[in-house]
This record gives C-alpha cells, sequence and structure tokens, in this order.
C-alpha cells in the first residue's frame, strides 16, 4: 500500500507581502494611540509635581506669616536682564535664592522638580526677543527645576490673601510650552528669520500651571497668556 505524504506548502510572496501590509496598517494605527497615551502620563505626572509644590509651598507660607516665598525661578537668576525695566526687583535677584532651595525642607524629592516632558529649550517663551542663550539640554539638569514661578508674587511680597482672583492667577508652571505642546522648541534666531512660524509654533503650545489657590491645570497659550494678564 503506497504511504501517503503530506504537502507543506509554505507562504507564497504574496501572502507574506498580505501580512506586513497588515502589521504596517496596524502600527500606523496604534504607533499615535501609544504617543497619546504616553503624552498624558506625562502631563498628570507635571501635574502632580505642581500639585507637590503648591502644598509644599502652603506649609512654607503657614511657617512665615502666610508670606509666598522670597525665592526666584532660573530665569531670574541667570538673565536678570529680563527685569531691566523693574531695577528695584533686578537688584534682590542676587540676594534671593532660588525656589527649590526655599522649599527644600518641605519637599522630599528633587524629582518633584522634574517636569518628565522637560527636553530643555533655547529661549524663553515669554521673552522671545531678547533670550536667544537660554539653552539648555533639559531645564531640571541645568537649574535644579522645569519649573518657572512668577516672581512678582515675591518681590511684591504677596500673601496667600493678597491675590484678588487666586483661581486666575499663575504661580508656577512648564518652562517651555513645547514639552506639552504639539509642536517644535522655538530656536536661537527663529523669531529674526521666521516670525510668523514661531507664532504657529506658540499657538499649539501648552503649559501645566500651578494657581494661586493651589490647584494645577494645563493652559493652551492663550490661556496661559490671560493667566499672565491677571492683575495681582
Amino acid at each position: 500500500m503506497p504511504t501517503l505524504r503530506r504537502s507543506r506548502r509554505g507562504f507564497t510572496v504574496i501572502e507574506l507581502m498580505v501580512v506586513i501590509a497588515i502589521i504596517a496598517v496596524l502600527a500606523a494605527l496604534l504607533f499615535p494611540v501609544f504617543a497619546r497615551a504616553r503624552a498624558s502620563a506625562k502631563q498628570t505626572q507635571c501635574l502632580s509635581n505642581l500639585k507637590q509644590i503648591g502644598a509644599a509651598m502652603s506649609m512654607y507660607m503657614a511657617d512665615n506669616d502666610e508670606q509666598f516665598p522670597q525665592a526666584v525661578d532660573a530665569s531670574d537668576k541667570f538673565r536678570p536682564d529680563i527685569w531691566s525695566e523693574f531695577p528695584e526687583f533686578q537688584a534682590r535677584i542676587p540676594d534671593m535664592p532660588l525656589m527649590p532651595e526655599a522649599l527644600h525642607v518641605y519637599i522630599k524629592s528633587k524629582e518633584v522638580w522634574r517636569c518628565p516632558g522637560d527636553n530643555g529649550t533655547d529661549v524663553l517663551d515669554n521673552h522671545i526677543f531678547t533670550t536667544e542663550d537660554f539653552r539648555t539640554s533639559r531645564m531640571w539638569d541645568t537649574y535644579g527645576s522645569s519649573y518657572f514661578f512668577r516672581t512678582e508674587i515675591a518681590f511684591k511680597y504677596f500673601t496667600s490673601f493678597g491675590f484678588q482672583l487666586p483661581s486666575n492667577v499663575n504661580v508656577m508652571f512648564d518652562g517651555a510650552g513645547h514639552w506639552h505642546g504639539s509642536d517644535s522648541k522655538i530656536v536661537r534666531n527663529e523669531w529674526q528669520t521666521n516670525p510668523n512660524r514661531v507664532f504657529d509654533k506658540l499657538k499649539k503650545y501648552r503649559y501645566n500651571c500651578l494657581f494661586g489657590d493651589f490647584h494645577a491645570k494645563s493652559l493652551s497659550y492663550d490661556q496661559m497668556q490671560k493667566a499672565w494678564d491677571t492683575p495681582l
């Protein structure tokens, strides 16, 4: 009786190409989902950091007659010329500590000052005309904090009861809007060479922000500017 032999037919080239095409389509669909999930996780962690900083600031104020810390951020300390129109404020900067130094007793880990989206910057978003040399690969690595402070609050000796609209006043916030936005950072000399592109970028930026009542929220560029425009 003859022996039956099983056919060992492999994949044809066309079948392999179909499988590869299906994998490519699935990858194209899933990669943006994963990217959005990672971005959302970074934003959530950043907001958590700001809330912890707010809690530390509140404890500091409870120990210091409800006054906000007499401290500055890296942009003030290393580019004091941004305060050149207010020489009385600028003159005080050398004697004021950085905010992480002022709050170190109230914060257990230095990691709280690191935004997970921090990939540095070239210029300051609010001073794109004058700060062409604020370059860093990660702001936290260079300055010990990813966050900036509305230093006018310290210069004017504000207390927790002093704000007109505490829920609208920006106190601490991301050092750059491209970290959580949908466009690239502003690079050196870009304002001079392509101002329209700079404005397009700014409109796509987002900032995690701690307010005067110590709630934290993600803001668009326009919303951030509205917070800056809120009088103390």
